[in-house]
């Protein structure tokens, strides 16, 4: 099998890629993951809320309106209206300081889209990370044997314990948190921090969509846990640290079966 792992500054974070192929040689590999910097470059310029120039700043500005962006820009918009009213506005990102800005979303979304133009070269194991957004096809271990890949979820309050670990062949998982950014994650609702989470962890098809509900979970805490009885949300779990009692809750086929 050809493994390669590759590290990539972008989005003010490294974006780790662990990939196994036994259809396609390391170099091939290679020049897939050229593809993929082209396209997490792009992602930048186009929804970063950092660069003046973006189109996600001008939109916040003002100087455009959202059917003048990218078809990309477009469809998160869209997808963050979708992931706003299944969480009840606890995911709102037109309700921000300085106007829409989709970060709680578009980690999620890129990496299934990196996952996608890496299957698309014949790549068959893929790990996506998106400081703590993840995406993954197939699997593989350490010893280079196939199986699911083991995502650990660590204590908030302890990083060298693991509090939970997920076995995933074809799906994402995102935890939120105070893990790198400290409290980061304002409620909608009041403009102060969340209060609802110490970290929240969620699976489900989508990249994008575990993006937000788990953003999502640390402003809600347990008042969330109704979202998943939603039929749109029947492939997703959540697995949550309480903020008030350090215990721990969880919903979804993930966490129970």
């Amino acid at each position: 099998m050809a493994r390669k792992r590759y590290e990539i500054n972008v989005w003010g974070t490294v974006l780790f890629l662990d990939l196994g192929s036994t259809s396609i040689t390391e170099s091939a590999i290679d020049k897939a993951v050229e593809l993929v910097k082209d396209f997490v470059f792009e992602v930048d310029e186009v929804f970063s809320t950092y660069k003046e120039g973006s189109f996600v700043s001008r939109l916040r500005r003002g100087e455009i309106a959202i059917e003048d962006c990218p078809e990309d820009l477009q469809e998160v918009w869209r997808l963050c209206a979708v992931a706003r009213d299944l969480t009840e506005g606890a995911f709102d990102p037109w309700k921000v300081s300085g106007g829409f800005d989709p970060s709680g979303y578009v980690k999620g979304w890129a990496a299934d889209r990196v996952a996608q133009i890496l299957t698309g070269a014949g790549c068959e194991h893929i790990q996506v990370n998106a400081a703590g957004d993840l995406t993954l096809r197939g699997g593989v271990n350490a010893k280079g044997v196939i199986e699911p890949w083991k995502i650990g979820v660590v204590n908030p309050d302890n990083r060298q314990e693991v509090l939970r670990i997920f076995e995933i062949n074809d799906g994402a998982i995102a935890t939120s948190g105070t893990y790198e950014r400290g409290a980061h994650i304002f409620d909608p609702a009041t403009g102060t921090i969340a209060i609802g989470a110490k970290s929240a962890t969620v699976l489900g098809p989508d990249g994008g969509l575990t993006d937000a509900l788990a953003t999502a979970l640390m402003v809600a805490g347990e008042d969330g846990a109704g979202w998943f009885a939603q039929p749109e949300l029947s492939e997703y779990s959540a697995w949550v640290i309480d903020r008030h009692s350090g215990g721990a809750w969880g919903v979804g086929p993930a966490v129970f079966n």
